[in-house]
C-alpha cells in the first residue's frame, strides 16, 4: 500500500475510534454541541407584568363551555396565565358529558368542533345519549400552553357554606382536589378551608395560593369575619360576576369598603398582616355577552415576576407585587422611601384620576351595628367612621405620587379613568385599577 494511502487510513481509523468513544459515553449518540446564551423565555431577568385570571368555570362544574375553548379565549385576548377553578373538583380523570337536549351544550359542541376538529373532540353514544369527553387539564394544557407566553395553573373553588352563608375559597396551583370543610361559624369555615390548602402545600412543598371569593355573594361574609381570620391574606375586591354585589347596597358595605375596614382593624387593633385585593372574572357563560351576563374579560390581575411559571406568579402575589384592573394599565407602581408613585400607561383621549386611600393611626375604629326599620341589629358589616378608608389625596394625569407621613396605618391607590368598560360588570362602569396597600 502506498505510504500516503496508508497514512490516510490511519487517520480515518483514529477519527472513527474517537467518535465511537464519544458515542459510547452518550449511550450510542454523539455529544451535543454545548448550550450558549439564555433561553428566550427568561429574557434578561428583569421583572415584567403578566396578565392573568385566577377564577373561571367550565363544563367540569357549572360553566357552559369546554375548558380548551375557554383557555383559548384567554390566550387569544392577551392573557398570560389562567386558572380553571371549578367547584369542588379539579379537571382530572375520565368524564363524559351528555349533550343531547341541551341547547347551550349543543352550541358549545358546534363551536368546539369548529375550533379543534373531530380528531381532537371525542364523541360517543352511550345508552342512547350523545356524549362528549371532557379533557383533563393534563391533556389539553400541552395544546395551548406556550413557554413565556401562556400558562395554565391548576386550581379549584372550594365551595361550602355556614348555615345559609356561602363561603367560597379559591385554591391555586394545587396538586390534589380539596374537599370543603365546614366550621362552626363563617370565620371558622373560612379558616378551616385555608388550613386544608396550607396542609397540602406543606405536604407537597409546592407553592400554593388561597384567597377568599366574593364576600358579598349571598351577603355571606362580613368584614368582621375576615378581620380575625389571620390565615386570609387575599380576597376578591372586584369580581366580574354580576350576581356577587361588589358595590353593596344601602345596608351592606361594598367590597372596597370591606377592604378598608379589614385593613384598619388588622393593622390598628389586631397587629395582623395586610390583606391584598384581587380582581377576577368568575366567568360561567361564554355564548351570550353584555351587562348582566357572566362573561370573561372583566377583571384581572397584573403580576410582576421575572418569568412566567406558576411558582413565580404565586410568590409575586404573596409579596404583594401585583395590581388589580378592569382595564387601566399601569407602567409601574413603586415605593421609594416615603414616596408611593403610580405611573399609568395613558391611552389617547382618556383622562385619569388617582385617589390615594388611607386610614390614619388616630382614626376611631369603634363601630356600631346597622339597624333595620324596627331598630334591630342586622347581621351585616358594622358601621365605621368615615375616617376609615378616607381619600387623602387626588391627582389628575398619567402619574401620581403620594408622600407617606408615617401617620397612616396603610395607603393604597385607586386609578379611575373616563373610558367606559367594553363589557361591564354593571352598566355605566368605567375602567379602573387598584394598587395594593403599603404600610409606612
Amino acid at each position: 500500500m502506498p505510504r500516503k494511502l496508508r497514512s490516510l487510513v490511519v487517520l480515518v481509523v483514529a477519527f472513527g475510534a474517537l467518535v465511537a468513544a464519544a458515542a459510547s459515553r452518550q449511550g450510542g449518540r454523539p455529544e451535543p454541541a454545548p448550550a450558549t446564551g439564555r433561553l428566550p423565555i427568561l429574557g434578561d431577568g428583569s421583572p415584567r407584568f403578566w396578565k392573568g385570571n385566577l377564577h373561571t368555570h367550565s363544563l367540569w362544574s357549572d360553566g357552559d363551555d369546554f375548558p380548551e375553548m375557554i383557555a383559548d379565549w384567554y390566550r387569544r385576548h392577551g392573557y398570560h396565565f389562567l386558572a380553571m377553578t371549578d367547584h369542588n373538583v379539579m379537571a382530572e380523570g375520565e368524564r363524559w358529558l351528555n349533550v343531547a337536549g341541551k341547547n347551550s351544550r349543543a352550541a358549545a359542541l358546534k363551536n368546539y368542533l369548529a375550533r379543534f376538529g373531530s380528531a381532537w373532540v371525542e364523541q360517543r353514544v352511550e345508552k342512547g345519549k350523545d356524549q362528549v369527553r371532557l379533557k383533563p387539564l393534563a391533556e389539553y394544557r400541552s395544546l395551548l400552553e406556550e413557554p413565556g407566553k401562556f400558562l395554565m395553573v391548576p386550581g379549584e373553588e372550594i365551595t361550602t357554606r355556614f348555615v345559609k352563608a356561602p363561603v367560597h375559597v379559591n385554591a391555586i396551583n394545587l396538586r390534589n382536589a380539596i374537599q370543603p370543610t365546614p366550621g362552626d361559624s363563617v370565620a371558622e369555615t373560612i379558616r378551616a378551608n385555608y388550613r386544608a390548602v396550607a396542609d397540602q402545600r406543606k405536604e407537597t412543598g409546592r407553592p400554593m395560593l388561597a384567597f377568599l371569593n366574593h364576600p358579598n355573594f349571598g351577603w355571606g361574609v362580613k368584614a368582621e369575619d375576615i378581620a380575625l381570620a389571620q390565615e386570609v391574606r387575599f380576597f376578591e375586591v372586584h369580581n366580574g360576576h354580576p350576581g356577587v354585589r361588589n358595590y353593596g347596597d344601602e345596608t351592606h358595605a361594598s367590597c372596597e369598603r370591606i377592604w378598608d375596614i379589614v385593613l384598619a382593624q388588622r393593622l390598628g387593633q389586631h397587629k395582623l398582616p395586610v390583606i391584598y385585593g384581587l380582581g377576577t372574572d368568575d366567568a360561567h357563560r361564554y355564548h351570550e355577552w353584555g351587562p348582566g351576563k357572566v362573561n370573561p374579560g372583566r377583571s384581572w390581575i397584573m403580576v410582576r415576576a421575572p418569568y412566567l411559571s406558576a411558582e413565580a406568579i404565586v410568590r409575586a402575589i404573596e409579596a404583594g407585587d401585583f395590581y388589580t384592573s378592569t382595564g387601566v394599565t399601569l407602567r409601574d407602581v413603586r415605593r421609594a422611601g416615603d414616596q408611593l408613585t403610580v405611573s399609568i400607561r395613558a391611552e389617547p383621549g382618556v383622562k385619569y384620576r388617582t385617589q390615594f386611600v388611607a386610614t390614619a393611626r388616630t382614626a376611631s375604629l369603634r363601630s356600631e351595628p346597622r339597624l333595620d326599620a324596627k331598630g334591630k341589629p342586622l347581621n351585616v358589616t358594622r358601621v365605621y367612621s368615615p375616617e376609615v378608608g378616607k381619600v387623602v389625596a387626588e391627582v389628575e394625569g398619567p402619574e401620581a405620587t403620594y408622600r407617606l407621613t408615617g401617620k397612616e396605618l396603610y395607603v393604597r391607590a385607586k386609578v379611575l379613568s373616563t373610558r367606559p368598560h367594553p363589557n361591564p360588570y354593571q352598566k355605566g362602569d368605567m375602567e379602573v385599577a387598584w394598587t395594593q396597600p403599603v404600610v409606612p
